[in-house]
């Protein structure tokens, strides 16, 4: 299935409009979980925004099968105190959600992180991922390979002087179960305005987690690069890949 982006914001975005905000940091990341039942994934993101040196930390609440936030999220924190640490903002960001965290069971359920490539892995290619959807030895299963490609959009006329490009992205497998396929599982329509002006992606990583009855789920961890202060600032998408469906047992 081929997932749109809203038009107030885009599908699981996590962005801030450069300019508004400081510049040249990639944000770290950390998946919180899924509900029991596959339809909700949770993650947090976390760092110190180079231009202002505040820590922040947001944590995001997904709804898997509409593509879309959970009503009342994401939830933001940037602490604008000298003094502030980023273990201060991430634990108001972490209180702030923890009834969202335990009513649906997201820390039950954290799933596992079956494929990673950080920006700063020079060896492997920054848009392809190949692995395998079960964390075991020995493996069970055979690989799957999924592909971010890059698309090119028009240039916002906010962003000239910023940026030389604007990209939009889709994302498909070009192989499952270590069968060939040519499967899109999400396309942009457009570059949202609240990935500010995004000169760039990285395909960062799949978590994994199953329902009761057995059924997995796959969410793509995407690193959008954007135009910063005094570099490009690195803040995280999450895109369903293979979900549950409503109505999974």
């Amino acid at each position: 299935m081929i997932s749109g982006l809203r038009s107030s914001v885009p599908a699981c975005a996590a962005m801030f409009f450069a300019g508004t905000t400081s510049a040249a940091d990639i944000a770290s990341i950390h998946p919180i979980g899924f509900s029991a039942d596959g339809q909700i994934f949770a993650y947090e993101e976390y760092g110190i925004q180079d231009g202002s040196g505040f820590p922040y930390a947001n944590i995001y609440a997904l709804d898997l099968a509409k593509d879309t936030y959970l009503p009342g999220t994401p939830l933001r924190v940037r602490l604008e105190d000298n003094d502030a640490t980023i273990a201060k903002a991430r634990w108001q960001a972490r209180n702030d959600a923890e009834a969202l965290i335990e009513t649906h069971e997201l820390a039950n359920h954290p799933g596992e992180l079956v494929a990673f490539n950080p920006i700063t892995e020079v060896d492997e290619a920054p848009h392809r991922l190949r692995y395998r959807s079960m964390p075991v030895l020995p493996p069970v299963g055979e690989p799957n390979t999924l592909v971010l490609e890059e698309v090119p959009q028009p240039l916002d006329p906010r962003c000239e002087g910023l940026a030389e490009k604007s990209v939009a992205f889709r994302l498909r497998f070009t192989e499952r179960d270590g069968k060939p396929v040519d499967d899109a599982v999400h396309e942009d329509q457009r570059v949202p305005l609240s990935r500010g002006c995004v000169g760039g992606y990285r395909l960062g990583g799949v978590v994994s987690g199953a329902t009761p009855g057995g059924t997995g789920i796959e969410v793509a961890l995407v690193l959008v690069l954007s135009a910063g202060f005094e570099g490009q600032d690195g803040r995280w998408i999450a895109i369903p890949i293979k979900t549950a469906g409503p109505g999974t047992p």
